[in-house]
């Protein structure tokens, strides 16, 4: 292990924009794209993958607000996109017919920018107006514009339009006149994090200079929000401290302006609706003699817990084999998805005066991932949306009704030929004993030969990996004979909040024994060899691949790691870093960084070990991930002759890319690159 105090070398290529760093990065992307997509067979996969995110029989999945549906959409006549609305009606037409509110191409060009749509808030009841979000580039940092939407046109800041320059930005209605804002006021006003610090009142026709201060945290704060339900009968007004990644304070704000602290465990996430008040707790909470699980789902009359009772219904208690994934209100009910090992079991909970009546909400398939969507419990009744999909299976969107018939609307067809294909659900034992769930997609003639296998891992943040079609992987992996592995590892949520937190911090080595462990697994079980067993993994999931690549190099034989945390001594000065010290310690503290030392890849490179292949990727314009991580990373690498390459998006954000292009060349870049690595192939080594 390198000293982590030592001077590091790599250092200039911190700096994102600098033409010496852009000039390194571009000279390896010339490598890359001569190795790996200059062949017929990368031309024809990334035609395919484009073809199937431009293609318009994709679902354009909408987002409900009372009789509107709105919708943003990307094909080959607009790769930056469509924002766009229809009546319900309409979409439930084979062909419906859209409004176009606006058109990101059309806007890029005649503005000179180069947009990338960042999503929008549209103020309800009225729908007249939107705060449109827009990034250079597709970086988190967004500008804010206000649109009128009726006139299909920009409000100019000199006409009295609510507008934001580029920044990490939070803006949010309260009425057509008067909205919520955090932004970059000025020195001092952002978090360590870079998030906004402070929570201001902004009235139409003011300066932002002039709004009024709801709230002001703290530097070593991750955020500052504000907001309003305007909920008729049950209006608030409410803030948000979030005092690290996983903990939050939440306040109602009074009349007179003062705050109302809600008196819940700060890491529980906080909900309400009309009368009713629901936590979700992510840890055990004791409370008037009685104490609640972790995971479970409490609720209790809103009024009456303000006025000092403790009195709770339990809506949901976990089980060793089952989490809540996911919960919404429609107008009278509320809506459970539950994972039973990883599998989607759905439920409606309706109050009365017997308590919480659950009762299966619908049949849900084996194997896939469905999902509660679309709920307006203000403007649409008990109405709601259902998606599923599987592996293999292309997404199914369903419109229906509490006590209601469900009818289908919208069908994708398959993009890959997914015939003898099948999913198969194993456990594997991790170093400390615990059964570890992953998910095996392969053709059944593939059973009892050892081939070609990726695995695919995150880990992290309590974020679940289910079932989901994917065309990409179908097309570059599994219609070629390999076999693509979703893992399950400790970290995420799929076991509910204790499959997080059990292994944050110090006990972060978990989540690497849980990956390691399926990888040995799958060998044991004949499903491949080290020497045909590929990883894959992005941001905190690139963590975990350069972990898998210093510390277990000898399980796989190549690896992509994407957008991703490297050195951890330097993590939480890196962007939005700092926001993540709840998830894997603080290196300034020496207590910390003994266990983050002992694991962190830039760290734990070493010129004598033997490591196999890997593609590291990245991108310019991601403000939230550093690319210097991967920057240095692949500098160090060389410099001690390993077998790496590096690619670089000039643009594209966290997410990698910019538009379908864009990402139609990522995808067709990582299945190349696994095929010419485990399959035979061969690649020249860069660095020879």
């Amino acid at each position: 292990m390198t000293e982590p105090n030592a001077t590091d070398p790599y250092l200039w290529l911190e700096q994102v924009t600098d033409e010496r760093a852009l000039d390194w990065a571009r000279a390896h992307n010339e490598v890359v794209v001569t190795q790996f997509a200059g062949s017929d067979r990368f031309g024809e996969l990334e035609r395919r993958i484009l073809d199937m995110l431009d293609t318009d029989t994709k679902i354009a999945y909408p987002a409900r607000r009372g009789r509107w549906l709105y919708n943003f959409w990307r094909d080959a006549e607009h790769p930056r996109g469509l924002w766009r609305r229809t009546s319900f009606e309409e979409y439930a037409k084979r062909s419906p017919r859209w409004d176009v509110l606006i058109d990101v191409d059309a806007l890029a060009e005649a503005e000179s920018e180069n947009w990338v749509w960042g999503g929008a808030a549209v103020l309800r009841p009225e729908q007249s107006r939107a705060l449109i979000s827009l990034s250079r580039g597709g970086a988190d940092a967004k500008v804010v514009r206000e649109f009128d939407m009726e006139r299909l046109a920009f409000i100019d800041k000199a006409d009295g339009g609510f507008e934001l320059p580029e920044a990490k930005s939070e803006l949010r209605w309260i009425d057509i006149d008067s909205v919520y804002v955090g932004t970059d006021f000025g020195p001092g006003s952002l978090t360590d994090s870079g998030y906004p610090r402070i929570a201001k009142r902004w009235r139409r026709g003011t300066e932002l200079d002039s709004a009024e201060t709801i709230f002001e945290g703290e530097p070593s704060d991750v955020a500052v929000s504000a907001g309003y339900d305007r909920t008729p009968g049950y209006e608030r007004h409410y803030v948000g401290r979030a005092t690290d990644f996983f903990n939050e304070e939440v306040y109602l704000v009074e009349e007179d302006g003062t705050l109302r602290l809600l008196d819940i465990p700060t890491d529980a996430s906080e909900s309400w609706y009309k009368d009713w008040l629901l936590i979700r707790l992510k840890s055990p909470w004791e409370i008037a003699d009685r104490t609640y699980p972790a995971g479970a789902l409490l609720a209790t009359d809103f009024e009456r817990f303000l006025s000092g009772e403790r009195d709770f219904d339990i809506v949901f208690t976990p089980d060793a084999h089952t989490s809540l994934h996911g919960y919404g209100w429609t107008e009278n009910h509320l809506m459970l998805i539950t994972l039973e090992d990883v599998q989607t079991k759905l439920y409606v909970v309706t109050p009365s005066a017997d308590g919480w009546l659950r009762e299966p909400l619908a049949d849900t398939p084996p194997m896939a991932t469905t999902s509660v969507m679309n709920l307006d419990p203000l403007e649409s009744g008990d109405e709601f949306m259902l998606t599923t999909s599987g592996f293999t299976n292309p997404a199914t969107l369903l419109s229906s009704a509490v006590g209601g018939e469900t009818r289908l609307l919208k069908q994708e067809p398959g993009f890959f030929d997914a015939s003898g294909i099948e999913t198969e659900q194993f456990f594997a034992r991790s170093d400390d004993g615990t059964m570890v769930p992953y998910f095996v997609i392969r053709h059944r003639d593939l059973r009892g030969t050892p081939g070609p296998t990726i695995m695919s891992g995150y880990g992290g943040f309590e974020v679940s990996r289910t079932p989901a079609y994917s065309g990409a992987s179908g097309m570059g992996w599994l219609e070629r004979g390999g076999t693509w592995v979703t893992t399950n590892i400790r970290g995420g949520g799929e076991y509910g909040p204790q499959w997080h937190t059990s292994v944050q911090k110090a006990n972060r080595h978990k989540v690497y024994e849980d990956f390691s462990s399926i990888a040995a697994d799958l060998v044991t079980r004949g499903i491949t060899t080290p020497e045909q067993l590929g990883a894959v993994g992005g941001s905190n999931g690139g963590l975990l691949m350069g972990v898998m690549l210093t510390r277990y190099p000898h399980l796989f034989g190549a690896i992509v790691c994407q957008v991703p945390l490297l050195d951890m001594k330097r993590y939480h000065l890196l962007l939005a870093g700092a926001s993540w010290v709840a998830e894997y310690g603080d290196p300034d503290k020496p207590e910390e960084w003994k266990y983050i030392a002992e694991y962190s890849p830039y760290q734990n490179v070493r010129g004598d070990a033997k490591y196999p292949p890997i593609l590291i990727t990245t991108s310019t314009r991601d403000d939230r991930v550093h690319p210097g991580h991967a920057r240095k990373m692949t500098a160090l690498l060389e410099e001690l002759g390993h077998t790496v390459w590096y690619h670089e998006n000039i643009e594209g954000g966290h997410g990698g890319a910019a538009d379908n292009k864009q990402s139609a060349f990522q995808a067709g870049l990582i299945y190349e690159f696994f095929t010419q690595q485990l399959t035979g192939g061969g690649a020249t080594d860069p660095t020879a």
